[in-house]
């Protein structure tokens, strides 16, 4: 089995001075998909410039040809499924059909205050995005939805002419729980995960690798649970949260090593980070590079 290879690009530079050049170049490296993190602001990078996802993916979309573009993750801890569906119709539109949704529950970070509301419980959030996720399913396929729930509705809301992509833009959920995995069960055409949060200090390559087994297992067990063949649902692996950290980036070799481990687990796409200086997401950008361009044809 094949193992594409895509990235996420930070929206922590302005668009003329380095951001436009690195969706260019992404593409030039031949990158499936490239994705940004939809948030507000994050960790260390809280104090520092930081850009709009949405905005920033419909700049990529009109200097870029080929490659998909994504958010890894949208939540719904600042999103309103209503909006949302509007902005994600255009820039599928934009991008000529080129557009997947990472989608989950969001965290506990600015994101979740930054409205003034205090941050919701693990269980909250799942409560939310089990509605949130449906009801934007339904805004994307239909021309217009009415719905009362309990955290969102909808009145007549229209979305006409749709997604370029049909039925709708495919989902891309980001879940390790139970209920998660059901909404990636359901409404995925794939699964994201960054592995085992609880191994990430202290735990081992080896017991992360046996972590994600798992993982994929009980997605599997969801998609069996409602009649759907688990090998209809992509699985991603977003890099850079498991004890490995930088490791795979070192060199090609490592790279595939890494890649081809997971990929025996049934993961059919691995996401490295751009590289920046100073971040935890720093890495030698020319073996960054020749890791792009080398690794894909070692894992066909």
């Amino acid at each position: 089995m094949s193992l594409r290879l895509s990235t996420v690009i930070l929206p922590h530079r302005r668009w003329h001075e380095g951001g436009r050049s690195a969706w260019i170049r992404a593409e030039q490296l031949g990158f499936h998909t490239g994705y940004t993190y939809d948030h507000l602001s994050w960790r260390t990078f809280r104090d520092g410039p930081w850009f709009g996802a949405l905005p920033t993916l419909t700049a990529a979309a009109t200097v870029t040809e080929r490659m998909r573009l994504g958010t890894l993750v949208t939540s719904p801890n600042f999103r309103h499924p209503v909006t949302l569906a509007k902005e994600l119709i255009s820039l599928d539109d934009i991008s000529g059909g080129r557009l997947t949704l990472g989608v989950g529950a969001g965290g506990t970070g600015f994101d979740a205050t930054a409205l003034g509301q205090e941050p919701w419980t693990p269980r909250q959030r799942a409560d939310r995005l089990a509605e949130f996720v449906p009801l934007l399913d339904r805004l994307l396929t239909e021309d217009s939805v009415s719905y009362e729930g309990e955290f969102y509705s909808a009145h007549e809301a229209r979305n006409i002419p749709g997604c370029v992509q049909r039925p709708r833009l495919p989902f891309a959920v980001a879940a390790t729980g139970p209920r998660g995995l059901r909404l990636a069960a359901r409404h995925g055409q794939a699964w994201v995960t960054t592995g085992a949060p609880e191994l990430f200090e202290n735990g081992t390559p080896e017991q992360s690798v046996q972590a994600l087994r798992g993982q994929v297992d009980k997605l599997g067990a969801a998609c069996e649970a409602i009649g759907r063949d688990v090998r209809t649902l992509d699985k991603i692996l977003l890099t850079g949260f498991t004890p490995d950290r930088g490791q795979p980036l070192e060199s090609v070799g490592a790279f595939v090593d890494f890649a081809g481990r997971h990929r025996d687990l049934g993961f059919t796409e691995i996401v490295i980070h751009w590289p920046i200086a100073g971040s935890d997401f720093a890495a030698d950008e020319k073996m960054f590079e020749r890791i792009a361009m080398e690794a894909p044809a070692q894992l066909a």
